[in-house]
């Protein structure tokens, strides 16, 4: 915006100049009053062809001819260039809306960030930090305009299939719902699992009760911030060692440790191995906080002799590096 006006500025500035000059010129040379002086003014350089308001003399006429030799084609210049910056203006619009629906298109097993509030700019950022692909849907053009220039960007209301297919959400592997009113979540929930049974929803819950209707509208999990940040405050209170432990070890930007679940692939060998057989400990350092069954259940802790079972989902915690090694090794 700043860099439109800057371009708009000249042209402005000509006009305004030119249309003072010639104001000032009949109101000095002929003695007429202000308006009478502007109609006239105004009526040379757009050269409608209307008669003149008064009779002029021969200083009048002579300032009337040097008016519309330089006047006229000072301001055909101005409004050229204005009408050139607008033009191009909106070539380029046009174009960057092709090549964002072009980068939209070519996205696979990303992530559809609804909303881009104060907790959708967070996930933004920790996904970015991830290096995970997404695309933001936001209906606000003033929030919109605070979006990094490197995100992908939807303006648009998510509740409408339209937009969710517009952000190739049949190619998705995830959707997040933080609109501001569980209504709007709740909707984009039913739409959005409606389009795509096999995306895994995640969904934001302010009122209570709002949950269950959620998870039965099709949300896989729902977050209640407040639920949560009460939580928290009290842990870091009562147990701020188990807290800062947690945070450390599932902040993104963290590179000493993290912790991260890896979704076993098919095929891989450590299947059908117990946890001492398949050496992941032992001969990686990484530690196995829990296994998720393919059933949905949660085995914590698990003993050495746990057996790896096909669909399982490991919960580890160690350095990145070994984690994506881990993730190559036996990750989907």
């Amino acid at each position: 915006m700043p860099s439109l006006r800057k371009k708009f500025f000249i042209p402005a500035i000509v006009i305004i100049t030119v249309v003072t000059y010639g104001t000032v010129g009949y109101m000095i040379i002929e003695g007429w009053n202000f308006i009478d002086s502007l109609f006239m003014t105004i009526i040379t350089l757009t050269t409608v062809g209307y008669s003149e308001i008064h009779e002029m003399d021969k200083a009048g006429r002579i300032f009337s001819i040097v008016l519309i030799l330089s006047g006229v084609g000072a301001m055909f210049y101005a409004l050229g260039v204005g009408a050139k910056i607008l033009l191009e203006g909106e070539i380029r619009e046009i174009l960057g809306r092709k090549r964002l629906n072009k980068k939209i298109e070519n996205l696979k097993n990303h992530y559809i960030i609804c909303g881009y509030g104060r907790m959708g700019n967070i996930i933004c950022q920790e996904l970015m930090q991830g290096k995970s692909p997404f695309v933001v849907i936001e209906a606000s053009a003033d929030l919109l305009a605070t979006v990094d220039a490197d995100i992908l960007s939807l303006q648009g209301d998510a509740t409408q299939d339209s937009i969710l297919m517009q952000a190739g959400i049949m190619r998705a592997k995830g959707l997040i719902s933080v609109l501001s009113s569980d209504a709007n979540n709740l909707y984009v929930v039913l739409s959005a699992r409606g389009l795509n049974p096999n995306l895994r929803i995640v969904a934001r819950a302010s009122e209570e009760g709002a949950e269950q209707k959620l998870i039965r509208a099709g949300a896989d999990s729902v977050v209640s911030p407040y639920y949560i940040g009460g939580l928290r405050i009290a842990h870091s209170l009562i147990k701020p060692a188990v807290v800062d432990f947690i945070e450390f070890a599932t902040r993104s930007e963290n590179l000493e440790l993290q912790m991260e679940e890896v979704k076993l692939k098919d095929d891989s060998h450590i299947i059908d191995h117990s946890l001492d057989e398949c050496g992941i400990r032992r001969d990686m350092g990484i530690i196995i906080v829990a296994i998720k069954r393919d059933t949905g259940n949660m085995e914590f802790n698990p003993t050495s002799k746990c057996v790896i079972r096909k669909g399982d989902t490991l919960v580890v915690m160690g350095e990145k590096k070994q984690l994506q090694e881990l993730e190559k090794l036996v990750g989907a």
